[in-house]
C-alpha cells in the first residue's frame, strides 16, 4: 500500500482527547490525509466545512474524529433528554450510513458515546426500542430518520453537531425537502457545528451550505490526486456480443480475484450474473430493489472472500468501504460522468491501485466525451484480440417470478400485446361498441348493411338489389358502411400522452 495520498500532518499534533487519540492508534492510522489535514483544524477550533472529496479519500474519519471532539470538549445542556441525540449525521443511501456507522464504532471505541443506526428496509421495531431508549449519536437515512421524528421518538433541539455526507447525492434521489426539514429543525447554526462534504461544490449545495451553516470554509481536494494517479485506466470498444466473451476472458487473464463490474440496469445485471455464473465464478449480484438483509449478506460475502465478483448497479457505487478491490470494470458505460469517477473509485483505495476496465459498447458509447471532459484526460484505449475471446458456457437460468398483470418472465408491455392483451382487435371492438339501431330500422340477418323496412317489400323476395338501395333521411345510420367502419378503426388508436 503507497503512502502517497497521505499529508505531512500527525494525528498526535492535532490536540485531540486521549480517547480519540487511542482509537486513532488501534485503527492503525498515524497520518491524516488532504482532506483531513485541511478539514480538522478548521472544524476542531469549532468552524463550519463544506468540503469537496472524492470517495476514499478519509473524509468519514474528518467528520467524525471533529464530532466526537465536540462532544468531549462541550456536554451541552444539563437537562438534556435521553431522547434528545447530540449529534446526527445522515447519508443518502443505507450502505453509506452502514458504513459511516462501521468507522464511528471503531474510532469511538473508548468513547461511551451511544450510536443509533437508522436507515430502512428493515429492523423497524429494534430501531424504534434504541431511539425510545436514547442515544447521543444518530447515523441515519433521511426517510426513515424523519418517520420517527414525525412520530415523536426524539426531537433535534439539543443538536450540537450535523454532519451531511454526499450532498450532491441527496440533490439526485430527491432527498433535499428532507435535509431541509431536519435542519430546521435543529438549534441555529450559530449554536452547533456543521459540516457538509460532497463530491463537488456545485451552486446549489452550496447554497445549501450558506443557508443553513455558520459561514462554512470551503475545501477542496483535486480530484485528480486521488483517483486518476493511482487507477490505470482503459476502455475497450466491443459490439453488444462481444461484451460478456470479453469479460469472462479479461477476468481469466487478469487473475482478478476480487472484482466489481458495474451495470446501468437490474435486467442487464441479472444477465451477467447468470453468464459468470455459468462459467465458473462465484459471483453476487447487487441492485436497488435487494432486501436489506441480502443486501448485507452479499456484501460480506464479498468482503469475506467468499464470492469473487459482485455484479452492482450504482447503488453500489458511492459509500462502500471493500477494501483491495483490484478490478473495476463498467460493463455500461455510465450515463452520467460523475458515476464514473465513483464507480472507478471503488478501487486504489487508501493508496493503493487498481484498475479500471470500461466497455464502450455500441448503446453507451456515447457517454465517453462526458466522461472525458469530466476528468480532465481521454481514457487510453485497448484493441480487442479476437483470437483470444473465450467461448463462454451457457449461462445459468435466472429465476424471475412472474408479476401481477403482466405477461411473460419479462413483464413487459410488449409481452402483454404478443399474447392478446394489449390493444384491442378490431373486430372485437366492432362487435361490442357498435350503436345498436333505431326501433324503426332492421339489420338483415345475412347481412351487415342496415335497410329501412318500409323499402323492402316482403312480397317479392327474390329483389336482392333492394339492399343496395342507400339509406334514407330518416335514418340515423346514414352514413356508408365503410366509414362507419374507419370511425371504428380511428376511435382504437390510444391517446399520447
Amino acid at each position: 500500500m503507497s503512502n502517497q495520498h497521505l499529508s505531512n500532518t500527525l494525528f498526535s499534533e492535532l490536540g485531540l482527547p486521549e480517547v480519540l487519540q487511542k482509537g486513532i492508534e488501534a485503527a492503525g492510522f498515524t497520518h491524516c490525509t488532504e482532506i483531513q489535514s485541511q478539514a480538522l483544524p478548521i472544524a476542531l477550533a469549532g468552524g463550519d466545512v463544506a468540503g469537496q472529496a472524492q470517495t476514499g479519500t478519509g473524509k468519514s474519519a474528518a467528520f467524525l474524529l471533529a464530532l466526537y471532539n465536540r462532544l468531549c470538549t462541550d456536554p451541552g445542556p444539563q437537562d438534556r433528554r435521553p431522547t434528545q441525540p447530540r449529534a446526527m449525521i445522515i447519508a443518502p443511501t443505507r450502505e453509506l450510513a452502514i458504513q459511516i456507522h462501521k468507522d464511528a464504532l471503531q474510532l469511538g471505541q473508548f468513547t461511551d458515546f451511544k450510536l443509533g443506526l437508522v436507515y430502512g428496509g428493515t429492523g423497524y421495531d429494534q430501531q424504534r426500542k434504541m431511539l425510545e431508549q436514547g442515544v447521543d449519536v444518530i447515523i441515519g437515512t433521511p426517510g426513515r430518520t424523519i418517520d420517527f421524528l414525525k412520530q415523536g421518538l426524539f426531537d433535534l433541539k439539543a443538536i450540537q453537531v450535523f454532519v451531511l455526507d454526499e450532498a450532491d447525492r441527496m440533490f439526485d434521489l430527491g432527498f433535499i425537502k428532507d435535509i431541509r426539514y431536519l435542519m430546521n429543525r435543529m438549534p441555529p447554526p450559530t449554536e452547533r457545528l456543521s459540516m457538509l462534504f460532497s463530491a463537488t461544490l456545485s451552486y446549489r449545495v452550496t447554497e445549501l451550505a450558506y443557508e443553513h451553516m455558520n459561514n462554512p470554509k470551503p475545501i477542496k481536494v483535486d480530484p485528480d490526486r486521488v483517483t486518476v494517479e493511482r487507477i490505470r485506466e482503459v476502455v475497450y470498444y466491443p459490439s453488444n456480443e462481444e461484451k460478456v466473451p470479453l469479460l469472462i476472458s479479461l477476468l481469466r487473464q487478469l487473475g482478478a480475484a476480487r472484482s466489481m463490474v458495474f451495470v446501468n440496469t437490474k435486467h442487464v445485471g441479472e444477465k451477467v450474473w447468470s453468464w459468470l455464473e455459468g462459467n465458473d465464478f462465484k459471483v453476487g449480484v447487487l441492485s436497488g430493489d435487494v432486501p436489506q438483509p441480502k443486501r448485507e449478506r452479499l456484501l460480506q460475502g464479498f468482503k469475506d472472500g467468499d464470492l469473487e465478483i459482485l455484479v452492482a448497479t450504482d447503488v453500489a457505487a458511492r459509500g462502500l468501504h471493500i477494501p483491495d478491490v483490484s478490478h473495476v470494470f463498467n460493463y455500461d458505460m455510465p450515463q452520467d460522468a460523475e458515476d464514473y469517477v465513483h464507480r472507478i473509485g471503488r478501487t486504489a483505495r487508501a493508496g493503493a491501485s487498481g484498475d479500471a476496465i470500461s466497455f464502450a459498447c455500441e448503446e453507451y458509447a456515447y457517454s465517453l466525451l462526458e466522461i472525458h471532459d469530466y476528468i480532465g484526460h481521454e481514457i487510453p484505449t485497448e484493441h480487442i484480440d479476437h483470437d483470444n475471446l473465450v467461448t463462454p458456457k451457457p449461462p445459468v437460468k435466472v429465476d424471475r417470478p412472474l408479476r401481477r398483470g403482466r405477461a411473460g418472465a419479462g413483464g413487459g408491455r410488449g409481452n402483454a400485446r404478443e399474447m392478446g392483451r394489449g390493444r384491442p382487435q378490431p373486430q372485437r371492438f366492432e362487435r361490442h361498441h357498435r350503436p345498436a339501431p333505431p326501433a324503426s330500422v332492421q339489420t338483415a340477418p345475412s347481412s351487415l348493411k342496415e335497410v329501412p323496412v318500409t323499402q323492402v317489400a316482403p312480397s317479392k323476395p327474390k329483389e336482392a338489389p333492394a339492399q343496395k338501395m342507400a339509406p334514407t333521411r330518416s335514418s340515423p345510420d346514414s352514413a356508408a358502411p365503410n366509414k362507419t367502419k374507419l370511425r371504428s378503426r380511428r376511435s382504437e388508436t390510444p391517446a399520447i400522452g
